[in-house]
């Protein structure tokens, strides 16, 4: 609180690890923050991955003590479901209004599950990108922050059925429940709204959205997690065979004039670490993995050697030109710029490495204007109004250690402009 009785706050937009980091280090600072995440649950892209790269080590590693701090944290109200609508004032006096979806499931809600049992509808899973369904009402993943179920409302059809709200033995659904609209005042803002991978279906040639078999490397990350869609199994979608082959295709749509013109940094990184999970479950599966430059700056090196040692794992230095389907199996084509030589492999499986596109943040600055972006839609730090700090995947592309190297720094800049206010 400062000298003259009033509260300090900082507002963090997004909820994913760059988000979930800086609140933490704000608050145990000493400073009331506001975290605000557009789904129902924090954690971000990061808790949809199998494991982290070098170390290969699950995300709960690191978001489950996250999870205790933010739960314990007298100074952190989060809010799911929330997406900042308009800010204005002025530096150090910022009029935040967020607006906030209901979830249909109050907070008496013990992720029992009776309530899907009951539910007759049936979605998409997005948390799966797709690769599966929930139930109208759903818990989006089992080590969910909050540990609450959420109701589709686009497919639930509400009180015309309502057989969750009688199969719920402790009233935790509302079907009423309505939008809300908060207001407050906050002296910083850090735009934490992360990233998310690129669109392959609009890359022409890859197959992607046409063949079954081609997925993404998101897609692959949540095919090898044990609460995945398939329970962890590496397998073709087509048929739930096991693979023998799988091709790895770098910089799908990246580097490119007419998709991506940005290196995302930590896609050679990831089909690597891929490509581990692939020889994990299958000993003698063929990998090949198709590059235009293999980019695995400092310690990560190592990781790179230990792949290149594997007899299994060819490396092409090589775009590929064309994907196309051969009795369920896929023809990846490609030139070898190393030798000269066209090259063509068939295998059960293709794996595209999308790049990171930064995620819209849709706010509306009552004194005109927006936030500034570079010419790739990344945040940049320079930014027309004080106090408005881009970090993580925001501002770039970056890995998950050199995100919350970023929060602690971005955390520290907001601390300081509440510092001339008496911040404690």
């Amino acid at each position: 609180m400062s000298g003259n009785g009033r509260q300090r706050t900082i507002l963090v937009a997004g909820g994913g690890i760059s988000g979930i980091s800086a609140a933490i280090e704000a608050s145990e600072a000493g400073c009331q923050v506001v975290l605000v995440e557009k789904e129902p649950y924090l954690g971000g892209r990061v808790v949809q991955m199998h494991q982290y790269f070098p170390k290969l080590c699950p995300p709960t590693c690191g978001l489950e003590i996250n999870f205790r701090r933010l739960r314990t944290s007298p100074r952190i109200r989060c809010l799911t479901l929330a997406e900042v609508e308009t800010i204005g004032g002025g530096p150090g006096h910022y009029q935040v209004t967020i607006r906030r979806r209901p979830r249909m499931v109050n907070r008496k809600c013990t992720a029992c599950g009776a309530c899907v049992e009951a539910c007759p509808v049936e979605r998409p899973d997005a948390f799966n990108y797709g690769m599966g369904t929930t139930r109208a009402i759903y818990l989006p993943h089992p080590m969910a922050f909050p540990l609450q179920y959420v109701i589709d409302t686009d497919a639930c059809p509400g009180a015309e059925c309502g057989k969750c709200v009688a199969a719920c033995p402790y009233q935790a659904i509302d079907l009423e429940m309505q939008s809300e609209t908060i207001q407050l005042e906050v002296q910083a803002v850090i735009w934490a709204t992360g990233w998310e991978p690129y669109d392959a279906s609009k890359i022409e040639g890859l197959g992607f959205g046409t063949y079954p078999n081609v997925i993404t490397n998101v897609m692959m990350e949540r095919l090898a997690s044990s609460n995945g869609p398939t329970a962890g199994k590496i397998q073709r979608p087509s048929d739930g065979q096991p693979i023998q082959s799988v091709a790895f295709v770098q910089c799908a749509g990246s580097r490119d004039e007419n998709y991506l013109k940005h290196c995302s940094g930590v896609c050679c990184m990831a089909s690597l670490k891929q490509a581990r999970y692939v020889r994990e479950q299958y000993p003698d599966a063929e990998i090949s993995i198709f590059y235009i430059d293999i980019r695995t700056p400092g310690r990560l090196e190592d990781f790179y050697s230990e792949i290149q040692k594997d007899g299994k794992v060819q490396l092409i230095k090589g775009k590929v030109a064309k994907i196309s389907e051969d009795g369920g199996d896929l023809v990846v084509e490609a030139e070898d710029t190393l030798s000269g030589e066209r090259v063509t492999r068939k295998v059960n499986l293709v794996v595209l490495a999308t790049g990171i596109v930064p995620q819209g943040a849709e706010v509306r600055f009552e004194t005109g204007g927006g936030l500034a972006r570079d010419e790739h839609g990344f945040l940049t730090e320079e930014q027309g109004l004080s106090g408005m700090l881009p970090v993580g995947c925001a501002k770039r592309p970056s890995e998950v250690a050199g995100c919350v190297r970023d929060a602690t720094g971005a955390a520290l800049k907001a601390l300081h402009i509440c510092a001339g206010s008496g911040c404690e």
